[in-house]
Protein backbone atom coordinates (compact mmCIF):
# COMPACT_ATOMS: atom_id res chain seq x y z
CA UNK A 1 0.00 0.00 0.00
CA UNK A 2 0.89 3.65 -0.84
CA UNK A 3 2.84 5.46 1.84
CA UNK A 4 2.85 8.64 0.96
CA UNK A 5 -0.37 10.61 1.12
CA UNK A 6 -1.79 11.32 -2.79
CA UNK A 7 -1.46 14.56 -4.41
CA UNK A 8 -5.11 15.28 -5.05
CA UNK A 9 -4.59 19.11 -5.10
CA UNK A 10 -6.28 20.30 -8.50
CA UNK A 11 -9.45 18.31 -7.30
CA UNK A 12 -10.84 17.21 -10.82
CA UNK A 13 -10.51 13.31 -10.61
CA UNK A 14 -8.87 12.74 -14.10
CA UNK A 15 -6.19 14.79 -13.52
CA UNK A 16 -5.63 13.60 -10.22
CA UNK A 17 -5.35 10.75 -11.60
CA UNK A 18 -2.37 11.74 -14.16
CA UNK A 19 -0.73 12.92 -11.49
CA UNK A 20 -0.64 9.84 -9.90
CA UNK A 21 3.08 9.60 -11.11
CA UNK A 22 5.80 11.96 -9.86
CA UNK A 23 7.94 13.31 -12.50
CA UNK A 24 5.71 12.23 -15.28
CA UNK A 25 7.35 13.92 -17.98
CA UNK A 26 11.03 13.73 -16.99
CA UNK A 27 13.28 10.30 -17.95
CA UNK A 28 12.74 8.52 -14.39
CA UNK A 29 8.87 8.94 -13.64
CA UNK A 30 8.06 7.26 -10.22
CA UNK A 31 4.93 6.15 -10.20
CA UNK A 32 2.52 5.80 -7.18
CA UNK A 33 0.21 3.22 -7.96
CA UNK A 34 1.97 -0.24 -8.00
CA UNK A 35 -0.95 -2.44 -7.41
CA UNK A 36 -4.48 -2.67 -7.30
CA UNK A 37 -4.27 -2.21 -3.64
CA UNK A 38 -3.04 1.17 -4.41
CA UNK A 39 -5.51 2.16 -7.08
CA UNK A 40 -8.37 1.62 -4.24
CA UNK A 41 -6.10 3.56 -1.59
CA UNK A 42 -6.25 6.17 -4.19
CA UNK A 43 -9.75 5.99 -4.92
CA UNK A 44 -10.66 6.08 -1.35
CA UNK A 45 -8.46 9.14 -1.12
CA UNK A 46 -10.08 10.82 -4.20
CA UNK A 47 -13.67 10.75 -2.54
CA UNK A 48 -14.71 7.67 -5.08
CA UNK A 49 -14.87 4.72 -2.87
CA UNK A 50 -16.38 4.89 0.91
CA UNK A 51 -14.31 3.09 3.19
CA UNK A 52 -16.45 0.70 2.90
CA UNK A 53 -16.42 -0.07 -0.79
CA UNK A 54 -13.00 -0.68 -0.52
CA UNK A 55 -12.85 -3.54 1.69
CA UNK A 56 -15.31 -5.02 -0.25
CA UNK A 57 -13.27 -4.20 -3.29
CA UNK A 58 -10.34 -5.56 -2.01
CA UNK A 59 -11.48 -8.86 -0.68
CA UNK A 60 -12.90 -9.23 -4.33
CA UNK A 61 -9.62 -8.54 -5.51
CA UNK A 62 -8.49 -10.80 -2.95
CA UNK A 63 -10.57 -13.64 -4.22
CA UNK A 64 -9.39 -13.35 -8.25
CA UNK A 65 -6.01 -11.99 -8.29
CA UNK A 66 -5.79 -12.24 -12.09
CA UNK A 67 -9.28 -9.70 -12.20
CA UNK A 68 -7.48 -7.21 -9.75
CA UNK A 69 -4.56 -7.17 -12.19
CA UNK A 70 -6.39 -6.76 -15.33
CA UNK A 71 -8.34 -4.14 -14.08
CA UNK A 72 -5.25 -2.44 -12.71
CA UNK A 73 -4.09 -2.71 -15.98
CA UNK A 74 -6.97 -1.31 -17.85
CA UNK A 75 -7.10 1.96 -14.92
CA UNK A 76 -2.84 2.51 -15.86
CA UNK A 77 -3.80 2.70 -19.42
CA UNK A 78 -6.93 5.01 -18.96
CA UNK A 79 -4.44 7.12 -16.67
CA UNK A 80 -1.70 7.20 -19.46
CA UNK A 81 -3.77 8.04 -22.10
CA UNK A 82 -5.36 11.40 -19.99
CA UNK A 83 -1.80 11.99 -19.54
CA UNK A 84 -0.83 12.39 -23.32
CA UNK A 85 -4.18 14.12 -24.12
CA UNK A 86 -4.12 16.58 -21.46
CA UNK A 87 -0.52 17.22 -21.67
CA UNK A 88 -0.75 17.72 -25.82
CA UNK A 89 -3.45 20.35 -25.48
CA UNK A 90 -1.87 22.06 -23.27
CA UNK A 91 1.25 22.46 -25.69
CA UNK A 92 -1.36 23.51 -28.09
CA UNK A 93 -1.42 20.13 -30.07
CA UNK A 94 -4.61 19.42 -32.14
CA UNK A 95 -6.43 16.57 -30.43
CA UNK A 96 -7.54 13.71 -32.96
CA UNK A 97 -10.52 12.02 -32.91
CA UNK A 98 -8.79 8.93 -34.24
CA UNK A 99 -5.37 8.92 -31.93
CA UNK A 100 -5.47 5.86 -29.74
CA UNK A 101 -5.17 7.62 -26.40
CA UNK A 102 -9.34 9.05 -27.18
CA UNK A 103 -10.11 5.66 -28.28
CA UNK A 104 -8.62 4.49 -24.84
CA UNK A 105 -10.87 6.81 -23.26
CA UNK A 106 -13.92 5.86 -25.49
CA UNK A 107 -13.65 2.49 -24.61
CA UNK A 108 -13.50 3.17 -20.72
CA UNK A 109 -16.33 5.97 -20.58
CA UNK A 110 -18.90 2.85 -22.43
CA UNK A 111 -18.72 0.72 -19.48
CA UNK A 112 -18.60 3.54 -17.25
CA UNK A 113 -21.79 5.68 -18.55
CA UNK A 114 -23.67 2.19 -18.35
CA UNK A 115 -22.92 2.28 -14.53
CA UNK A 116 -24.62 5.94 -13.97
CA UNK A 117 -27.95 6.35 -12.92
CA UNK A 118 -30.09 9.08 -11.06
CA UNK A 119 -30.52 8.70 -7.23
CA UNK A 120 -32.57 10.25 -4.67
CA UNK A 121 -30.22 13.01 -3.22
CA UNK A 122 -30.52 15.13 0.30
CA UNK A 123 -32.09 18.04 -1.94
CA UNK A 124 -33.98 16.35 -4.94
CA UNK A 125 -32.33 14.04 -7.18
CA UNK A 126 -28.17 13.25 -8.13
CA UNK A 127 -26.57 10.95 -10.46
CA UNK A 128 -24.91 7.92 -8.85
CA UNK A 129 -22.80 4.60 -10.28
CA UNK A 130 -24.76 1.52 -9.96
CA UNK A 131 -21.89 -0.66 -9.00
CA UNK A 132 -21.52 -3.87 -6.95
CA UNK A 133 -18.56 -5.04 -4.43
CA UNK A 134 -17.25 -7.42 -7.21
CA UNK A 135 -17.21 -4.45 -10.29
CA UNK A 136 -13.28 -4.40 -10.09
CA UNK A 137 -12.90 -1.28 -12.37
CA UNK A 138 -15.55 1.10 -10.98
CA UNK A 139 -12.67 3.27 -9.23
CA UNK A 140 -11.99 4.13 -13.31
CA UNK A 141 -15.40 4.99 -14.36
CA UNK A 142 -15.54 8.54 -12.51
CA UNK A 143 -12.16 9.02 -13.56
CA UNK A 144 -13.12 8.31 -17.37
CA UNK A 145 -16.26 10.60 -16.82
CA UNK A 146 -14.46 13.46 -15.11
CA UNK A 147 -12.06 13.27 -18.36
CA UNK A 148 -15.00 13.39 -20.63
CA UNK A 149 -16.18 16.22 -18.89
CA UNK A 150 -13.29 18.13 -19.00
CA UNK A 151 -12.54 17.56 -22.65
CA UNK A 152 -15.82 19.07 -23.33
CA UNK A 153 -16.24 21.79 -20.88
CA UNK A 154 -15.29 25.62 -21.13
CA UNK A 155 -12.25 24.61 -18.94
CA UNK A 156 -10.67 23.50 -21.48
CA UNK A 157 -8.55 25.44 -22.41
CA UNK A 158 -7.04 26.51 -18.83
CA UNK A 159 -5.55 23.43 -18.45
CA UNK A 160 -1.89 23.54 -18.14
CA UNK A 161 1.17 21.50 -17.77
CA UNK A 162 4.07 22.51 -14.94
CA UNK A 163 6.84 24.58 -17.07
CA UNK A 164 9.70 22.42 -14.72
CA UNK A 165 12.95 22.03 -17.28
CA UNK A 166 13.44 18.54 -15.20
CA UNK A 167 10.28 17.34 -15.79
CA UNK A 168 7.46 17.63 -13.47
CA UNK A 169 4.33 16.76 -15.80
CA UNK A 170 2.14 18.39 -13.42
CA UNK A 171 -0.99 19.25 -14.84
CA UNK A 172 -3.52 21.81 -13.70
CA UNK A 173 -6.23 24.08 -14.22
CA UNK A 174 -4.75 27.55 -14.41
CA UNK A 175 -7.70 29.76 -12.47
CA UNK A 176 -6.12 32.78 -12.57
CA UNK A 177 -7.52 35.54 -13.65
CA UNK A 178 -5.09 36.77 -16.34
CA UNK A 179 -4.30 32.83 -17.00
CA UNK A 180 -0.26 33.30 -16.17
CA UNK A 181 0.17 30.26 -14.03
CA UNK A 182 3.31 28.34 -15.53
CA UNK A 183 4.53 26.10 -12.33
CA UNK A 184 2.30 23.33 -10.30
CA UNK A 185 3.13 25.28 -7.08
CA UNK A 186 5.27 28.41 -6.49
CA UNK A 187 6.16 26.70 -3.07
CA UNK A 188 8.47 24.07 -5.35
CA UNK A 189 9.08 24.47 -9.17
CA UNK A 190 8.34 27.98 -9.15
CA UNK A 191 10.41 28.81 -5.98
CA UNK A 192 13.27 26.82 -7.91
CA UNK A 193 12.89 28.25 -11.14
CA UNK A 194 12.47 31.68 -9.71
CA UNK A 195 15.98 31.07 -7.77
CA UNK A 196 17.52 30.05 -10.45
CA UNK A 197 16.66 33.24 -12.75
CA UNK A 198 18.19 34.89 -9.57
CA UNK A 199 21.27 33.44 -9.79
CA UNK A 200 21.86 33.41 -13.65
CA UNK A 201 21.03 37.42 -13.25
CA UNK A 202 23.60 37.92 -10.52
CA UNK A 203 26.11 36.27 -12.59
CA UNK A 204 25.65 37.43 -15.57
CA UNK A 205 24.64 34.28 -16.84
CA UNK A 206 27.29 32.45 -15.04
CA UNK A 207 27.09 28.36 -14.37
CA UNK A 208 24.26 26.82 -13.35
CA UNK A 209 24.04 26.21 -9.37
CA UNK A 210 22.78 22.39 -10.15
CA UNK A 211 25.30 22.00 -12.74
CA UNK A 212 28.25 19.52 -11.37
CA UNK A 213 31.76 21.11 -10.75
Amino acid sequence: MTQEPFDLGVGIPCLDFANTVDWHAGPQPADRLRDYGDLLAWGEAAGLLSAGRRGDLARAAAADPAAAAAAFGRAVALREAIYRIFAALAAGQPASSESEDLAILNDALGPALAHLQIAPGAAGFTWAWRAGPADLDQVAWPVARSAGELLASDQLDRVRQCEDDRGCGYLFVDTSRNRSRRWCSMETCGNRAKARRHYRRSKKEGPDPEDPA
